[in-house]
């Protein structure tokens, strides 16, 4: 019987704060190592940022079914965490120390290679030991957990890069065993799912075809729809330390500590975001979310560079607060609507022994835009003579995608609570 557990969805958010400590400072400042450590172009940068996520892109939808399968002692989502998690600590600590490019992208594959092995089994979890009707709220949880990870990483570890930049890998490395260890010990997957059910789930290839093969297009549509948002928000994320320093002349700490204002309010909204999902509706709060998102960007590319860093007061020692980190905050919030709301629409769309192959999916989704985002971007960046203010006018086209797409989605709401679920 399923029940929802405020504490015990607090400590599962543990698994989603170190994830998002580690990809919070690998965005922050990986591309700022290519740049200044090994002279890399743009476009050349926004190679190397997708090629981590082209491993992603084959790893994270076959394990999240894989983890359907699997039957152990400890469950079908833990035993990935147990050997994930340790491994991508100790690539994520070299990072900072090598000093060759080959053997700098090999330790990256690795990190990612380990990191996607984990992270479809642990956000799978919330599904799993939570009832439909408190997913919204349940994902606001864990989002909160892993929006309090990037707050870290870019508050803190913006001050530690300052003083060392392996400062700010270290404290990553030893928070992601830490938050690990905090699943492992006090989470308890469900052991209810019958056997016979195991051996008919289909393959992830199998599971893609079906959905796009639906007569009824909701889940094809809002896969579709997180590949357009995910395109939007990834591509300017992996370039904005870049941006701050070339097109608005922040210094390197500075810019990368602007990334803050967006992880910290959506910190603030991502409980309330899933309450206004599950009271207003998840399509509506999504599609709410993707246009006040658009219109966010659209002011950093229409308002001049000398207005947006009009400085209103020192926050760090490093780092201010400007009419820019004011819109970032609106991002911030819009990014808390949408990304909320999705993977309970989408793990609602399905029967919960294929919850890990549709956690899948939607990595599927974010991960492939992942991948198309910095190389289209980056390219186009090169082809202007870096010009990274054409990022925040392109990321609203595809915004505009997203909208449009979740126009069509009819399913993904809440289901009725039955009478053997209850909150705790």
């Amino acid at each position: 019987m399923k029940t929802f557990s405020y504490s015990k969805t607090f400590l599962l958010g543990f698994g989603f704060f170190g994830v998002s400590v580690i990809w919070a400072t690998y965005n922050a400042y990986v591309p700022l190592m290519l740049d200044g450590k090994f002279g890399l172009s743009a476009w050349w940068i926004g190679v190397f940022m997708v090629l981590d996520n082209v491993a992603a892109l084959l790893i994270q939808p076959p394990v999240g079914a894989w983890s359907d399968r699997l039957r152990t002692p400890l469950g079908r989502r833990l035993p990935f965490i147990l050997i994930g998690a340790p491994v991508g600590a100790v690539f994520f600590g070299l990072l900072p120390v090598i000093s060759i490019l080959p053997l700098f992208a090999v330790c990256a594959g690795g990190l990612l290679i380990s990191m996607a092995f984990w992270r479809t089994p642990v956000v799978a979890l919330m599904p799993d030991i939570t009832p439909s009707q408190y997913r919204s709220q349940a994902n606001g949880i864990i989002n909160f957990m892993g929006g309090l990870g990037s707050v870290v990483s870019f508050a803190v570890g913006s001050m530690l890069y300052a003083r060392n930049p392996g400062y700010a890998f270290w404290l990553g490395s030893a928070l992601v065993l830490v938050s690990a260890l905090l699943v492992v010990l006090f989470i308890r997957e469900p052991k209810v799912f019958d056997e016979k059910e195991q051996e008919k789930l289909p393959n992830i290839l199998v599971s893609v075809k079906m959905v796009f093969g639906e007569k009824e297009k909701s889940a094809a549509r809002i896969l579709l729809a997180i590949f357009f948002w995910f395109l939007s928000y990834n591509a300017i994320e992996a370039f904005f330390t870049l941006y701050g320093v070339n097109h608005l002349g922040l210094a390197e700490a500075d810019s990368a500590f602007q990334l803050t204002y967006i992880s910290l309010v959506f910190l603030i909204f991502a409980l309330p975001a899933g309450y206004i999902g599950a009271s207003f509706g998840r399509r509506r709060t999504i599609m709410t979310g993707i246009a006040l998102m658009g219109l966010a960007i659209l002011v950093l590319y229409f308002t001049p560079t000398a207005l947006l860093t009009a400085k209103f007061a020192q926050v760090t020692k490093t780092a201010g607060l400007y009419p820019l980190s004011l819109v970032l905050m609106v991002a911030g919030f819009a990014w808390a609507m949408i990304n909320i709301n999705s993977l309970p629409m989408v793990v609602d769309m399905t029967e919960d022994v294929r919850i890990g192959t549709y956690t899948g999916l939607y990595y599927f989704a974010s991960t492939l835009a992942a991948i198309t985002g910095p190389v289209m971007f980056g390219g186009v960046v090169g082809l202007s003579n870096n010009n990274y203010n054409l990022m925040m006018l392109l990321s609203p086209i595809f915004l505009i995608l997203a909208w449009v797409m979740m126009l069509g989605v009819r399913r993904g709401e809440a289901k009725k609570l039955s009478s053997l679920e209850s909150q705790e």
